[in-house]
């Protein structure tokens, strides 16, 4: 796990054929055979790729189980990419090069960009960097330290899946009802431990740990995602800053609660979190070596 870890720290993710891309343009081929207006044919759309997939870990553990679940972690991690990004967001708005920014936005989220000035990119950058944290990080850092191959690569299918299909499009409200429900739970440990360290680890940028425990306890329940809202309400109050607010994607506009009590964020707040984002990925990846060392025989 910790090789995994490294290689995504020192190299990002695969430049080319990376098997996340494979994995979804495989999902967008079956679709066209299992898809239906309804839940049960996408939860046997979810079911035969996460099966598939855990299959196809399992067989490579089996194979070689070191090697396998060091190539599983680092194909399934993204805090790399994910903190290049966010430091090029930060760096294009401080340029004022808006048109670059909202081309670059859709690195980092599902939301439609064409509206969003300075302080709304910034805002849409800094959540997607908190959420990203848990989902890119912490949480396939645990599925991997806990049982290997299978258990990374089924996470990382079921996060790509909601991904693609999980959102409340005319489309997929009931076709991606499986998807959306399955990574709610596959994200619900992993993203209270990434709050915690995130409260942990919030002075080494100059955040107040009260600050975002006081934030995860008062605002995240109000967040419409279980997992989402727990881990921008902490990234909110360690920062000092507020997020949540009107949140445009292409088929729907959501007026999210307010997250954080603080100021609306800028783009050094953006780097902050950044910096933050990689002090908590570090975190993890120490606990979850040493609770891995210590569980050896």
């Amino acid at each position: 796990m910790l090789t995994g870890f490294l290689a995504d720290l020192a190299i990002g993710d695969p430049k080319s054929c990376h098997p996340v891309a494979w994995f979804g343009q495989g999902a967008a081929r079956l679709e066209r055979l299992t898809y239906r207006d309804t839940r049960l044919a996408g939860l046997v759309h979810v079911s035969l790729l996460v099966g598939g997939v855990g299959l196809l870990g399992a067989a490579l553990q089996r194979a070689q189980r070191p090697a396998a679940t060091a190539a599983a972690t680092w194909v399934s991690l993204g805090g790399t990419s994910l903190a290049r990004t966010g430091w090029e967001m930060a760096e294009l708005l401080e340029c004022r090069d808006i048109e670059s920014a909202r081309g670059l936005l859709p690195s980092l989220c599902g939301r439609d960009p064409a509206y969003l000035d300075e302080a709304g990119l910034a805002r849409a950058a800094l959540e997607s960097v908190a959420e990203n944290t848990s989902d890119a990080q912490v949480v396939p850092l645990l599925w991997a330290a806990t049982a290997g191959a299978p258990a990374v690569l089924g996470y990382r299918a079921i996060n790509t899946l909601d991904a693609m299909i999980g959102y409340r499009s005319p489309r997929y409200v009931r076709f991606g009802w499986a998807a959306a429900r399955l990574d709610d739970l596959a994200n619900y440990v992993g993203a209270r431990a990434t709050a915690a360290l995130t409260v942990l680890c919030a002075p080494a940028v100059g955040g107040s740990p009260t600050g975002a425990l006081r934030a995860w306890r008062r605002d995240a329940a109000r967040h419409p995602s279980p997992n989402a809202g727990v881990v921008e309400a902490t990234f909110a109050g360690a920062l000092g800053v507020r997020l949540g607010g009107p949140t445009r994607y292409h088929h729907e506009l959501q007026i999210r609660p307010s997250l954080g009590d603080g100021r609306a964020p800028s783009v050094s707040d953006l780097r902050r979190a950044v910096m933050l984002s990689r002090v908590v990925q570090l975190a993890a990846a120490a606990l979850v070596g040493l609770f891995g060392y210590l569980r050896r025989p």
